[in-house]
């Protein structure tokens, strides 16, 4: 089974364009399933905002009390899933939005609760759900909440929610959606990177601004063990007649035999 999961963050869903739904279909026109992760950080902070919360991270993650939890999961699983689940519906794909924490979908445990209150980090995948949804021609639109042994529900970084899913499932291509085309280097469009490439372009700062912790969750996705990682538009298309566009992304280089 050729699987792609697709991660889509919450800053990205209002820019998805009907060409990159059509680059959707063109997938599974080509025997491709399609898994999707969202994000939601802007639904968050903004339901943050109304019940005068302020967003405190630490190391790039949400720092997530009890009662800021409460709100993260009713607004991932209430809107943004919600939003994402009718974008694609709208399109004429058969979605179906999931909790993470439904079914131990997404088995968690506490990454440092002292520091970081409720987040955590998947120890286990519910890969037999999946395929029972990928199998009757559902697109599973993941929310990623995991739950604890002890069911506690914990925030997961959407980022590293989508390689977990991607490695559980073997799939060929974890895609992490942007507002760009892909790593774009004195404005071409670079088809491959690795991580030593990636470092140096950091370093004379031709990868700079919101593009850094782009590749960086790239690679950190390579690091779980996920086959192919690539950076692509939501604004354009990113697969037509069996070619991709954007950057993929690769932990070093290939060994000369």
């Amino acid at each position: 089974m050729k699987i792609v999961v697709v991660k889509c963050g919450g800053s990205v869903l209002d820019e998805l364009s009907a060409s990159f739904f059509e680059s959707l279909a063109e997938l599974q026109k080509q025997g491709y399933k399609l898994v999707f992760v969202h994000g939601g950080g802007p639904d968050i902070n903004d339901m943050l905002a109304l019940y005068h919360v302020k967003p405190e991270f630490c190391n790039g993650l949400r720092k997530t009390g009890l009662d800021t939890m409460r709100i993260v999961e009713m607004t991932l699983s209430g809107q943004t899933n919600r939003k994402l689940v009718s974008l694609l519906e709208m399109n004429q794909f058969n979605a179906i939005g999931i909790n993470g924490s439904d079914a131990k979908l997404l088995m968690a445990t506490f990454i440092n609760q002292e520091e970081l209150g409720f987040v955590g980090e998947i120890i286990n995948v519910n890969v037999d759900l999946l395929k029972i949804l990928i199998n009757e021609d559902f697109i599973p639109v993941i929310t990623p909440v995991g739950i604890s042994a002890q069911g506690e529900k914990l925030n997961i970084n959407a980022d590293y929610a989508a390689a977990a899913v991607a490695k559980a499932l073997d799939a060929e291509q974890c895609l992490f959606v942007t507002n760009v085309d892909g790593v774009l280097i004195e404005g071409s469009l670079v088809p491959k990177l690795t991580e030593n490439e990636i470092n140096a372009y950091i370093k004379s700062e031709e990868i700079s601004g919101g593009m850094i912790p782009k590749v960086q969750s790239a690679l950190a996705a390579v690091e779980k063990g996920v086959e192919s990682v690539m950076i692509v538009s939501g604004k354009n298309q990113f697969y037509f007649n069996g070619e991709w566009r954007g950057t993929s992304i690769s932990k070093k280089e290939p060994m000369i035999k």
